[in-house]
């Protein structure tokens, strides 16, 4: 038998409690699913104790999760429309009981931190409060029609149907209709309806501009007219960017924690609750599936640099971004292979200067990326960065490290101009020793509005919306090809 925990002794009103559902309704995410990926997160190798958690009944698998995982209670998307009401109906001395199938020990924890509630009836390891098992639970308790109750679900009705009134939280009109049906309507508390550009968000359409990457061995071996390295490549940014969306949401999934404790993240869909977990777990294989399927129809060794890509951005998600300059070094490598994944799909050979100038002008990109975090994360917030290997006080010796990676790469270039690929490949040279300057301008100026707590995005997407970078990118474009031909 389900056993509620009592925590303060507040009146009724007019004898009927006021009884709240938690998952989709007091906050914007499901437990269970939250529960999940932190187990995936934290402790992988119990995943595979999952199904026979799951075969002693949901309530167990409820419990078994909990026992094993660490909640941030503080952190969960709590719904603000709802508990300002609860407040409110506190205050007319409503009694408040929190009724949810989670298990018994987070739910404890949430009606703690809330400090709203009288009571906690929840899942106790046994049975699994949803649907009609609270129903019958909430009859024994308060009897039929001698409560108030507010839920979100389909799966709610049937407590609904018991209940004197209802109030419906983040509902389609439909289950407004149909909860009509079984109860008096009280009160309706609507959810801000998703849109393209929540989807966009999820999919993280606009970090697929780095892919563009995927582009510059036909620029850098000037095969750019060739019809067949275009198709093959316009193949390839696509099945790269699939399998980075895919990465990505499950990168959203992992770093729910972190994103939550960013003063910026905290809004993105998976974080905010916006878009449910479940669909991000079912987004993952769909796009990685058809990333691969993709990479099959591109030419060269093109599909083994995916795999190698999508194997190290797993690593980095799964916990290398939590390692101090491994991060950044990771992800100057995983932009590399960007580069390197385009050269194998048109079979176009790599220069080493290519690889050398990359890694150095990535690997300072990478630390603008981390310093931006560091400048904007609330200074009365812990000193060290959440999910991070970073403290505040790092945020000086980063951008030393940064500076530092970004004029090696200029010295790079500045000696692959003396190198006897320059004098084949270009009419006049001399002319691309313009170049040095403009990418001397470049990485100071991405590295002074870092430094002004300018740059809100990752750089690469920050630069193709800066008319500074634009314009010195246009200049860097033009003095090559005036080289060229000239």
């Amino acid at each position: 038998m389900v056993t509620p925990e009592k925590f303060t002794n507040a009146t009724s009103y007019n004898g009927r409690p006021l009884v709240v559902d938690l998952d989709g309704t007091l906050i914007h995410t499901d437990m269970l699913h939250e529960s999940a990926i932190r187990l995936l997160r934290d402790k992988p190798h119990f995943v595979l104790a999952i199904p026979f958690w799951l075969f002693r009944g949901n309530a167990w698998l409820k419990q078994k999760l909990a026992s094993h995982i660490d909640v941030d209670i503080t952190s969960l998307p709590f719904n603000k429309k709802l508990i300002d009401w609860l407040e409110s109906q506190k205050d007319l001395g409503r009694k408040l009981v929190l009724c949810t199938a989670t298990d018994m020990s987070i739910a404890k924890m949430i009606a703690r931190h809330l400090k709203l509630f009288d009571e906690v009836i929840a899942s106790d390891g046994i049975q699994n409060l949803a649907g009609k098992n609270k129903a019958n639970a909430l009859v024994e308790k308060y009897g039929e029609n001698g409560f108030d109750y507010v839920g979100n679900s389909s799966v709610d009705l049937l407590v609904w149907e018991k209940s004197k009134q209802g109030i419906i939280v983040n509902s389609s009109i439909k289950l407004v209709h149909q909860a009509s049906l079984k109860t008096e309507i009280e009160h309706v508390i609507s959810k801000s309806k998703n849109n393209l550009k929540t989807w966009v968000q999820v999919f993280r359409l606009h970090q697929w501009i780095k892919n563009v990457l995927i582009f510059v061995p036909i620029f850098a071996a000037h095969q750019v007219m060739s019809s067949e390295a275009w198709s093959n490549l316009g193949l390839a940014f696509l099945s790269f960017s699939l399998c980075a969306s895919s990465v990505y949401i499950a990168n959203d999934l992992l770093d729910l924690d972190s994103d939550r404790a960013h003063p910026r993240k905290r809004s993105r869909p998976f974080a905010s609750g916006a878009i449910s977990i479940w669909m991000g777990a079912v987004l993952v294989p769909i796009l990685l599936f058809s990333s691969l399927a993709m990479a099959l129809h591109v030419g060269g060794s093109f599909l083994p640099w995916l795999v190698v890509y999508f194997g190290l951005t797993c690593a980095y998600s799964w916990g290398l971004k939590r390692l101090v300059l491994i991060d950044c070094l990771t992800l100057a490598v995983l932009y590399t292979l960007r580069i390197v994944a385009g050269a194998a799909a048109v079979s176009v050979p790599l220069s080493f200067w290519l690889l050398a100038f990359s890694i150095f002008l990535f690997l300072s990109l990478a630390f603008i990326k981390r310093y931006a975090e560091l400048k904007t994360h609330p200074e009365d917030k812990a000193k060290k960065v959440h999910g991070r290997g970073y403290y505040l006080t790092d945020a000086p010796l980063v951008q030393q490290l940064g500076l530092t990676s970004g004029y090696a790469a200029t010295l790079v270039l500045a000696l692959y101009l003396n190198s006897e690929n320059v004098i084949k490949l270009y009419r006049t040279p001399e002319i691309i020793w313009g170049a040095v300057p403009l990418i001397l301008l470049w990485i100071s100026w991405m590295w002074l509005k870092a430094h002004r707590g300018l740059m809100h995005d990752d750089p690469i997407v920050f630069a193709i919306k800066d008319k500074v970078s634009i314009l010195i990118g246009a200049l860097f474009i033009t003095i090559l090809v005036v080289a060229r031909v000239w």
